[in-house]
């Protein structure tokens, strides 16, 4: 299990190119928490959590508002002290904003794109496009990262369910112990009619019109993407009226269905349902700590 503490960037573009305005920013300075909605419904994914409302979450200490680095950030976390049998409490905020063009991670009844993933000891992190029948994805620009599975589709024959097409990172600072290493990072996803680019930026190398503005311009960012999702795939009917999801979960149909296959973890527990519910400990240091999500916008 890990901590993280990422700055997310969303850029919302048609095909228009050059620097953004910001669009909507969530922030503990900004009213973080009015800007969400919590679910409280079974996991969409089928994992085991039982996710609390804002109420019961702010009662049980899943929810507060922390000073970290000198920053003040909201700490999203899970239970780490009962036996949980019925699945571990945890949190899942939904924006009550819905975008187009722009995106990262959105409600159960849409396609979804998930750009940050790990399976249970994975030290790299995975980008993941979760969709229906006809959308894939295949390498046509660079990218540091390893096209892993090309069919985006949750029900793709030889392929987990609810799997999706994915990017592995190379980056070991993207994910887990390395990205908690760093201090944390920021994350930027373009999303444009034709495809979703990703950037991983780990501390000090943070672009100066990130670090130091509102007006964010990809086109001089002099790194590579991590992910570039593109192919045929049709972005603007797969992907659209999507919302920003912030969410723990654990084991459900992907994880939970190859949780024997991971020889580490199949040693500690029959199951990955088993071992949740029964090592509270073991989930002390999973939570996020959010700085701030900042959304922005060109040809609107």
């Amino acid at each position: 299990m890990a901590l993280f503490t990422p700055l997310f960037l969303f850029l919302l573009v048609h095909e228009a190119r050059g620097a953004y305005t910001l669009r909507e920013c969530y922030s503990p300075a900004n009213d973080f928490m009015s800007k969400f909605d919590f679910w409280n419904a079974p996991d969409p994914t089928s994992g085991h959590v039982q996710y609390l409302s804002e109420e019961q979450s702010k009662n049980a200490g899943l929810v507060q508002e922390r000073i970290v680095d000198g920053h003040k950030v909201v700490r999203l976390g899970v239970d780490y002290t009962n036996i949980t049998p019925q699945g571990r409490s945890s949190v899942r905020l939904h924006s009550k904003t819905a975008y187009n063009h722009g995106l990262a991670k959105t409600g159960p009844t849409a396609a979804k794109s998930t750009f940050t993933k790990g399976l249970h000891l994975n030290t790299r992190n995975g980008m993941v496009l979760h969709t229906g029948p006809n959308c894939a994805i295949s390498q046509q620009s660079h990218f540091e990262g390893t096209l892993e599975t090309s069919n985006c589709d949750v029900k793709a024959p030889n392929q987990s369910p609810n799997e999706g097409c994915r990017i592995n990172a190379h980056n070991p600072e993207a994910f887990g112990d390395g990205l908690n290493g760093i201090g944390g990072s920021v994350y930027a996803t373009l999303w444009t009619k034709s495809s979703i680019k990703i950037w991983f930026f780990p501390r000090g190398q943070i672009p100066a019109d990130i670090e130091s503005g509102d007006s964010p311009n990809p086109e001089s960012w002099t790194a590579a993407p991590a992910a570039v999702f593109e192919g045929p795939c049709e972005f603007d009917k797969t992907f659209k009226d999507l919302k920003i999801i912030i969410n723990l979960t654990f084991c459900g149909e992907w994880a939970g269905a190859v949780w024997g296959s991971v020889g580490e973890c199949a040693q500690l527990a029959p199951d990955c349902n088993t071992y949740v519910s029964n090592n509270p400990e073991a989930f002390r240091e999973s939570y996020w700590d959010v700085r701030y999500v900042k959304t922005y916008s060109l040809g609107w």
